[in-house]
């Protein structure tokens, strides 16, 4: 592609992109106008949505330590499927989440049905005990896997020449466990705590009460219940600002352990006695358990349910399968235009990456709440749901498949850069010989993605759609909602599995044309 063409349509997904998020939040900033105090209720929920993000994200940090350690330091049948699982937790529908912590710590869940029959009191997984379950359930193979990532970074050199030295455990710990900790603790804490600040389904499906709202909660119930416009302005520059200052802290936080390169071997963190061994059987099996019983109990109760789902189930399947192509089509096309013109560096080339980050400073319901006071006065918002919803999909998902995309293109143009501009080779023909082969990996697993997360949305869909342009994930939570737990079910499980058969398909094609 010639560098003309690859800085136009750059500096044009670019530009698109900061308009998308800039415009909604300017029309936020516009209508809260002066800015009036924040109610009490309001200040609850601020106060609630940093609490429980904070605590959410340690949790997941803390527990997710024991875990990793475990991983890296035990070969077993299934190791590398189980690992697998912790890569899941962006694909996994939030809805789906929930209605499998209902299965099994629900008032008629497994855990209490067990409960009750040691004569035990029973647990209530609704208020804030619930939101913080639920976040530490989807964030805590993120934290594994993050955690895991550091392990695996210390050279294997370091740990045979601890052993030469007689090193014992505990100095182990602390001239090479400790310092990889310090330096990818707090990354990992901080990218939990903005899932978690942003998070919508879990706080609409188990919070809700005055002790247990969200701000994002706030902002949906300022719309849909009591159309007050001005404090759902308000309620989403907070939650911008928010945002924006712990993006920034994502950036100033995350640290290189600095143990400097090995050969490429494996680490081999060799441990002795019984107690270390059953520790770690604790803390894999613990997980899997904790990850596997929700995903079960959705099978389980999910089955029955598919012989008699009502039609809206299927006709909200199809309108969500559109809406996950239109918005993977899309995602993809703009992350490969913006990944190779930063790639090829030169003038605009920091900006265009700044651009690519700025979706993370803001969540799907702000960008819904400034889309739905642009649109408000000129048309009915509920006929512009899906494109709505598409378009906030687009940005939201980008972020993720761009930094997939970024280092595999540098690679592509230090390589063949030079080669292909003194061959005359560029445009289509380069993009079909050249760089798609060489990124289609990363172009198949980051399309995946895409498709995985624009199916299990709820977020702006919940602000526009009507029924006749409810999305899957919407219409599952109206049958919960109105106690029809068999269909609720019968349509999670066809949820989660469109989800992952689209990210499959897009995972497989990737890899079969990289093949080629």
């Amino acid at each position: 592609m010639a560098r003309g063409a690859v800085a136009m349509i750059g500096t044009s997904v670019a530009s698109a992109l900061a308009a998308l998020v800039l415009l909604p939040l300017g029309a936020v900033l516009w209508r809260a106008g002066v800015w009036p105090a924040l109610a009490p209720g309001d200040l609850q929920a601020l106060w609630f949505t940093l609490w429980q993000a904070a605590v959410s994200a340690l949790l997941s940090c803390v527990l997710a330590v024991p875990v990793a350690r475990a991983l890296a330091r035990r070969r077993f049948p299934g190791r590398a499927a189980l690992i697998s699982l912790m890569g899941a937790p962006f694909l996994l529908p939030t809805i789906v989440a929930v209605m499998g912590l209902i299965a099994v710590f629900g008032r008629r869940g497994w855990a209490n049905e067990a409960l009750a029959a040691l004569g035990v009191a029973p647990l209530s997984i609704y208020g804030a005990q619930g939101v913080i379950l639920a976040h530490v359930f989807l964030n805590l193979p993120l934290a594994v896997r993050m955690i895991l990532q550091g392990w695996q970074a210390i050279p294997a050199e370091r740990f045979r020449l601890a052993d030469s030295l007689g090193f014992a455990p505990a100095q182990v710990s602390r001239h090479l466990e400790w310092p990889m900790l310090r330096a990818v603790l707090p990354g990992a804490f901080a990218v939990i705590f903005v899932i978690c600040l942003t998070s919508f389904a879990i706080a609409l499906t188990l919070g809700g009460g005055p002790r247990a709202t969200t701000v994002e909660l706030a902002i949906y119930q300022a719309i849909r219940a009591d159309f007050d416009l001005g404090r759902a302005a308000l309620l989403a520059g907070v939650q911008f600002l928010l945002c924006a200052a712990v993006a920034v802290l994502i950036w100033r936080v995350i640290a290189a352990p600095g143990f400097g390169a090995g050969l490429g071997r494996p680490p081999m963190l060799r441990t002795r006695g019984a107690g270390p061994w059953l520790a770690d059987v604790l803390a894999i099996g613990g997980a899997a358990l904790f990850l596997l019983l929700p995903l079960t109990a959705i099978a389980l109760r999910g089955l029955p349910g598919l012989a008699d789902l009502p039609e809206a189930v299927w006709s909200a399947a199809a309108r969500s399968v559109s809406v996950a192509l239109a918005s993977t089509l899309l995602t993809v096309l703009a992350a490969l235009a913006l990944a190779l013109r930063v790639a090829k560096a030169g003038r605009g080339a920091a900006l265009m990456d700044a651009a690519a980050l700025l979706p993370l400073a803001t969540s799907g319901l702000v960008l819904g709440t400034g889309l739905f006071l642009l649109v408000q006065p000129w048309v009915l918002p509920a006929q512009l749901a899906l494109e709505v919803t598409v378009a906030v999909n687009v940005a939201l998902s980008l972020p993720f498949v761009y930094r997939l995309l970024l280092p595999e293109a540098r690679t592509l143009q230090a390589d063949y850069g030079r080669l292909s501009a003194s061959l005359g080779l560029h445009g289509p023909a380069w993009l079909r010989f050249v760089a798609l082969p060489r990124l289609a990996r990363p172009l198949g697993f980051g399309a995946g993605l895409a498709a995985a997360l624009s199916m299990g949305d709820l977020g702006v869909i919940a602000l526009f759609a009507s029924d006749q342009s409810a999305t899957l994930p919407l219409v599952v939570q109206g049958l919960m909602a109105s106690y029809r737990l068999e269909a609720a079910a019968g349509g999670a499980l066809v949820l989660v599995l469109t989800s992952f058969g689209l990210f499959w398909a897009f995972d497989l094609m990737g890899r079969r044309y990289a093949a080629v």
